[in-house]
């Protein structure tokens, strides 16, 4: 009997083509060629029939004409009859004179060797396939694949592409390779799969004055006149997108581990103590994961390598990490405490996927997730490890409230998604598969315990080694090692989209748990989720956790407090320090007892940070009122604690649009409630440095002020400029702190108008003259904060000049509430422009979703379907349907606002406004 449950449906399809068609058709037969080749079109996945085990590369790029040539040999074994080849080639010209396939001749001397031509080439471009006809079977076993191609470095930053970057003045290029996800055809043929991993080795031809990089280290280098011959070692057994190349001028630093693994940061000349922060990181986080996966790291270097032009902020290929300047170097003198921490955070995670993703790969792209979940995950791990004082596992509740944001739309989608074609890939690559992901393996890992989950992964890494799995892979593992029915309860959580409100009240004594799917629209979801409960009842030495299995339960809190006089005032904190990726909803009673705790400082930072946030999202979905909302702000008056504090101006930013936009006529203007609130902490911070400060406070100092320049608090507007006056005469004055230029910045940028415009020319003045990615990235996210619509659309329009590189335009999309409009009809006018030139990439979603998703009417949100149900395309499909969703909510929550509590609000803001001092 045939088992065809693991073969592919394309193969099936060409294997019956093939049978059907030679019993009809003679050998060689046009008729028989074109019929067969149709059966590979359109497949999702390349047919099994063919399996790479080694590849010889060989490419000499030029950097002058910014054209390279090629050729590749491949080792195949064909593991089924067939006369067809059919693998992943794009953007590539084919020599098809050059195609041949050699094997050991049948019944012939071990000397012997037939070499055959095929009998047509066919590149089929729509589908990125390179399909060979041969007029025989080809035998079973090993042969050998040669090709011969062309093809250009392109400016879209991915397969092999072009890279600029100045060195003593002069403009020059570097040739860059970018795969992952499926790009590796855009350099050389290949089985461009995860699964079809094989081993590598590279040759290149390249200017003898140049660098050149791979994954593995260099082996021989042969100069002759202005070229040089660089080869190097075969790699181990890996998939195509971990494959790397980068060709450039370059200085490094470099460090050895205790294991003998030369570690290097490569970076532009004149740049390379910036690469010193990063090389110790790297170090000590090579050894901390020997350790925690009990598996040492696998070969014998590792290269990070600072691009200028990049459109990810970083890619993890094997022995060759690739970064966005702006994510591995780190300036003592000129970068803030949060660009620092981004370079730990960054770093962590690629080191982390030279384990989980390049050791262990995932099977197919439907399980991202498990590469970059848990990489997400581990690099917090790995960053508490560094540097426990930064509180990082709180922090991590920022990127929490991402996913959990990202996954109340009915829009959303599960972790883990069926992928069909690898071009679905850049619409998952998002908030859900990087941040939910590793959301929702910190609730499994809190729930099975660290020690445990831990040694389930050692076995897990140790198990499928040098090969690939499935989530189920990594389920099985955990549920081994720990005997809990990991499967059961994680499919729950990774195979449906949304996550759950848990609504507790007390009755009688006792508190009962309800659960249903939160949705940010406020309405009904049918999802059901095994729940990993934890609560505290006054004390978090009274603890209790349990799953919530079905719709309800009921819990006695006799159970949870000896003290029976208590029972009536005790606080319950569900989901202790927010392990667990749901939301609570408390009763009044319950939420009148957790003000008081917070007042009262009894509740542990990430819990206060919870409480805030649940609320607002439950005020935003139209299930709690603005008053219960701002009622629990109160509690929250003297908070000093950075994650808290910095979630608070974020929430503070959409209020501040949300009633702008229900009541512009309102005579209160809920600024003065923001500025009020943040002034505390603001006056305990300064301006300045003290001396032994946190690394939290530096990063808290320059987000307050920010929401201080942007609600219009005319102390810090003053100040600020009179510092930028300062910085412009001197750019090293102790008076502009890295940590506060960006609010000195949008300070600078909410005073700028038509007709003054000396902010901004003297921003884009700094912009110009400074080499330094970060603080480049400062002023473009600064520049479109002007109230002036006219100074937004020009800052728009320098976003898409020749001075901004083309990654970078994405971050000064982000406008102020005054130019919405602006930037909507910019987008419109320059709508072909930026999809031809960001289309092909993730990059094209910031645009949508940054420009659209703040407008709150339901006329605007017809308006934008409208204009783009010509233009949606598989790329932009589901981030549209989501931004619309957004402006949808906005407006609601605009209604809402508008019919419930305004005037109401309106009384109390004038209560409050007379008891604060605002100057």
């Amino acid at each position: 009997m045939l088992d065809i449950k693991g073969i592919g449906c394309g193969l099936l399809l060409a294997l019956a083509s093939y049978f059907y068609i030679r019993s009809r058709r003679h050998p060689g037969s046009n008729m028989k060629v074109m019929v067969s080749m149709e059966e590979f079109k359109g497949q999702p996945r390349l047919p099994k029939f063919a399996v790479p085990k080694r590849y010889d590369i060989r490419l000499k790029p030029n950097l002058t004409t910014c054209k390279f040539t090629g050729s590749v040999a491949i080792v195949l074994k064909i593991v089924a009859d067939t006369s067809f080849i059919v693998l992943n080639a794009a953007e590539l010209s084919i020599d098809t004179t050059s195609v041949s396939f050699t094997h050991p001749a049948a019944r012939s001397s071990n000397s012997m060797q037939q070499v055959l031509k095929p009998l047509k080439v066919d590149v089929v471009e729509e589908d990125e396939i390179l399909v060979l006809n041969f007029a025989n079977t080809l035998p079973i076993g090993l042969g050998l694949l040669t090709i011969h191609f062309q093809g250009s470095l392109n400016d879209k930053m991915k397969g092999f592409y072009l890279s600029t970057y100045e060195h003593n003045g002069e403009k020059k290029n570097m040739a860059v390779t970018q795969f992952k996800p499926d790009d590796a055809r855009r350099c050389f043929p290949c089985w461009d799969e995860p699964t079809c991993k094989a081993t590598f080795k590279i040759t290149l031809d390249i200017p003898s004055q140049l660098v050149a990089l791979s994954n593995m280290p260099i082996i021989e280098e042969k100069v002759d006149g202005d070229l040089k011959t660089v080869s190097y070692q075969e790699s181990p057994i890996m998939s195509t997108y971990l494959v790397a190349i980068v060709v450039g001028l370059f200085d490094y630093v470099e460090h050895l581990t205790f294991d003998g693994v030369k570690v290097r940061v490569y970076c532009q000349v004149g740049k390379v103590n910036q690469g010193k922060f990063a090389l110790d990181v790297v170090v000590r986080t090579l050894e901390l994961y020997k350790e925690y996966f009990a598996v040492p790291y696998s070969l014998p270097k590792l290269d990070m390598v600072a691009i200028p032009d990049f459109a990810f902020g970083s890619m993890e290929n094997y022995g060759l990490v690739t970064y966005c300047e702006t994510t591995l170097l780190y300036d003592v003198q000129h970068s803030t405490a949060a660009e620092k921490q981004r370079v730990v955070i960054v770093v962590a995670h690629e080191l982390a996927h030279q384990w989980f993703g390049n050791l262990v790969t995932m099977e197919w792209w439907t399980h991202l997730w498990l590469n970059e979940g848990f990489a997400t995950w581990v690099s917090y791990l790995a960053a508490d490890h560094l540097f426990p004082e930064w509180k990082v596992w709180t922090q991590f509740l920022d990127e929490y409230t991402k996913g959990l944001e990202m996954d109340g739309l009915r829009e959303s989608h599960p972790i883990e998604v069926k992928i069909n074609h690898a071009s679905e890939i850049d619409e998952i690559i998002d908030s859900i598969s990087y941040i939910k992901g590793a959301s929702v393996i910190q609730m499994l890992q809190s729930y099975l315990g660290a020690d445990c989950f831990q040694r389930s992964l050692a076995s897990y890494v140790k198990k499928f080694a040098c090969s690939n799995a499935k989530t189920e892979d990594l389920w099985a593992a955990l549920e081994e090692g720990s005997g809990e029915p990991v499967n059961k309860l994680m499919n729950s959580w990774t195979k449906q989209k949304g996550y759950p409100v848990v609504s507790v009240k007390v009755k009688d004594q006792k508190l009962v748990f309800e659960q249903s799917q939160f949705l940010a629209s406020g309405t009904h979801g049918d999802g059901q989720w095994i729940v990993p409960i934890t609560l505290c009842c006054g004390s978090y030495d009274a603890c209790k956790n349990f799953l919530l299995q079905k719709n309800s339960e009921t819990l006695d809190m006799k159970e949870l407090m000896s003290d029976e006089s208590n029972l009536a005032s005790a606080w319950v904190k569900l989901n202790v320090d927010q392990t667990g990726f749901y939301r609570v909803e408390y009763d009044e009673d319950l939420e009148a007892r957790l003000r008081n705790a917070i007042e009262n400082k009894y509740l542990s930072a990430t819990d206060r940070f919870g409480i805030l946030d649940d609320s607002f999202a439950l005020c935003m979905a139209r299930q709690k009122s603005f008053t219960s909302f701002f009622t629990l702000l109160n509690a929250y008056k003297e908070e000093l604690e950075y994650t808290v504090l910095s979630n608070l101006i974020k929430m503070s930013y959409k209020v501040e649009r949300i009633t702008a936009d229900a009541a512009p006529e309102s005579p209160v203007d809920i600024k003065f409630f923001f500025i009020s609130l943040f002034l505390h902490s603001a006056m305990k911070l300064g301006w300045e440095p003290k001396p032994g400060e946190s690394h939290l406070d530096a990063m808290l100092r320059g987000e307050v002020l920010t929401a201080l320049a942007v609600f219009g608090h005319n102390m810090t507007l003053e100040e600020a400029s009179r510092r930028f006056l300062a910085f412009l005469d001197d750019r090293n004055t102790p008076l502009l702190h890295p940590d506060i230029r960006k609010a000195v910045y949008v300070a600078v940028m909410r005073t700028v108008s038509t007709s003054n415009r000396f902010g901004y020319e003297s921003l884009l003045r700094v912009y110009r003259e400074t080499n330094l990615s970060q603080e480049k990235a400062r002023i473009l996210s600064s520049l479109t904060s002007s109230p002036d619509p006219n100074i937004t659309l020009e800052a728009l329009n320098f976003l898409l000049s020749s001075e901004v590189r083309t990654q970078d335009a994405v971050l000064g999309l982000a406008v102020s509430r005054e130019g919405r409009e602006t930037a909507w009809t910019w987008l419109k006018d320059n709508w072909e422009h930026i999809s031809n030139t960001w289309g092909s990439g993730y990059l094209i979603t910031h645009f949508i979703n940054s420009i659209v998703s703040p407008f709150a009417s339901l006329e605007k949100a017809e308006e934008i379907q409208e204009f783009f149900a010509s233009r949606t395309n598989s790329k932009i499909a589901r981030t549209l349907k989501q931004s619309t969703e957004r402006v949808h909510i906005n407006a609601y929550w605009v209604q809402s606002f508008r019919t419930e509590v305004q005037y109401e609000l309106a009384r109390a803001f004038m209560e409050i406004v007379q008891t604060c001092v605002i100057q």
